[in-house]
């Protein structure tokens, strides 16, 4: 057991003078406005190990993006690089970049090769006025900001003090929908006599660490919520989303010098509206998903893909916050502290030669009936199928994905990382059986792996359980629980 040390850094992820691809839709938004600053904030942890949380406002982490911004610390003589560990809010409000991740297949190279001769591809988000901040630019630029801001809390390493607390906010409900004959469908309307039920349940829970000096003024909260920032995921601004709005309130309260860790938890079927009480956007938007008939007028939130439902979430986390806040009745300044560096090889989820078949099928139908290069839109319309082959094909030489997970515990707490779009019940699976008295637990951290769906949400379908939506699969998802909470207990035994 060892005194512990608390550093904290924040860096703007605004790029000066130019205007970004807004990452997290299946088409186009290209802004420079901004409705609020998106950052990343670091928080260094040190005592008899060390870790350096960077919290990133982003839809997502790739694995490339960590190699990067780490490379950039190993220039630094001593710096702890491998015990950075980088996640992201989920924010559809942020830059795109080029992610040159472990490529498990490229839907775009299989709509090429079976694309009649002479078929091309138009280019996503071209700019030739020079404005646009490109794909490769941007992971340089995101790289280095991680790398800043890791650096600001490593130097800013003091003596302080931690209390943990814990609050529920109504902000996450689960936005799979089933029918009665056994399908299921991300943002699928319930208004409709064959809808049985939500496919999995929700988290209000809010776990929460108070950071301060050693004198015990406030420097920083650290906050973990199952449900992904995605409030304004269809608005062409730039926004950390309700996060943002969170930070903004904390610091209305505290002072402009307070920090914010926002962690997300197991959310992978989890979303900010409420699927019974549907509330219609209040201006349209660009999703065939989302649009609705004859919808009935609901007393339920305003809606939540707007800001005013942005801030009505914001508040409702801000104020369990303050509560939690309140009732702290002591700090610690030392505790046990242990982390560990994992890599696990999860099992590639496979398709079947059926699966596969019926994919090329609809590939050939698509491209009977398509005139003109192909575009943006095209891809993402056959995403799934192309997505389909592509996994086919590596799959013959392939069968497990590397995975990076770091495990910690502090005094009694622990935190467990995954770099997917994990579904919620993984994530109680594991809290549920944790030795530690609470379970920190984030998501799309060190790496971008794509949803990892249940058994149940793969026999149902759809977006986020196809195979095309991440590289594993609910054989992933076990070993993934198994290997978490045997690595979390050894700490605690």
């Amino acid at each position: 057991m060892a005194r512990l040390k608390f550093g904290w850094g924040e860096v703007s992820l605004i790029p000066e003078g130019k205007k970004i691809n807004l990452a997290g839709q299946f088409y186009e938004r290209i802004t420079d406005e901004v409705r609020d600053p998106i950052s990343v904030t670091a928080l260094a942890v040190e005592g008899e190990d060390i870790a350096i949380f960077c919290a990133c406002d982003l839809v997502s982490t790739s694995s490339a993006l960590l190699r990067s911004a780490r490379n950039i610390l190993k220039k630094i003589e001593g710096f702890p690089y491998e015990k950075v560990i980088v996640s992201a809010i989920h924010s559809h409000t942020s830059l795109s970049y080029a992610r040159a991740d472990d490529s498990y297949g490229s839907t775009l190279n299989v709509l090429s090769k079976y694309a009649p001769e002479g078929v091309g591809y138009d280019e996503f988000a071209k700019d030739d006025s020079g404005d646009l901040l490109d794909g490769e630019s941007a992971h340089e630029f995101l790289a280095e900001k991680i790398a800043e801001a890791a650096l600001l809390a490593y130097n800013d390493l003091k003596f302080g003090k931690y209390a943990a607390g814990f609050g529920r906010a109504a902000v996450g409900m689960c936005r799979r929908v089933c029918y009665d004959d056994g399908s299921a469908k991300m943002w699928g309307d319930t208004n409709f006599a064959n809808f049985t039920e939500l496919e999995g349940g929700n988290d209000s829970g809010i776990e929460m660490l108070f950071i301060t000096d050693k004198n015990e003024k406030l420097t920083g909260v650290v906050a973990n919520l199952a449900c992904p920032a995605q409030i304004l995921e269809h608005r062409s601004i730039i926004s950390a989303d309700f996060w943002g709005d969170v930070k903004k309130n904390l610091r209305a309260k505290f002072g402009e010098g307070i920090f914010l860790l926002p962690l997300c938890s197991p959310a992978g079927d989890q979303c900010p509206r409420d699927m019974i009480r549907w509330v219609e956007p209040e201006s349209p938007i660009n999703d065939p998903n989302i649009i609705r008939e004859n919808v009935p007028v609901r007393r339920a939130d305003p809606s939540m893909f707007d800001e005013k439902g942005c801030v009505r979430a914001a508040r409702r986390i801000t104020d369990e916050i303050l509560y939690a806040y309140e009732e702290i009745d002591s700090y610690t300044d030392e505790a046990e502290f242990a982390h560990k560096v994992i890599d696990l090889d999860i099992p590639l989820r496979r398709v079947t030669i059926e699966e596969k078949d019926r994919a090329l099928e609809a590939i050939k139908s698509f491209f009977e009936k398509h005139t003109g290069d192909l575009t943006f839109k095209d891809n993402a319309a056959m995403h799934v199928h192309a997505g389909t082959v592509a996994r086919y094909e590596v799959q013959q030489t392939v069968d497990t994905d590397p995975i990076e997970i770091h495990i910690l515990r502090l005094g009694d707490i622990a935190f467990a990382t995954n770099p997917y779009e994990l579904f919620l019940d993984y994530g109680n699976r594991i809290r549920s059986r944790s030795k530690a008295a609470q379970t920190f637990l984030i998501q799309l951290c060190c790496g971008s792996k794509g949803y990892l769906p249940t058994e149940k949400a793969e026999k149902g379908g759809h977006y986020s359980a196809y195979v095309s939506s991440g590289t594993a699969g609910h054989e992933g998802g076990n070993l993934l629980v198994r290997k978490t909470l045997t690595e979390i207990n050894k700490m605690f035994d």
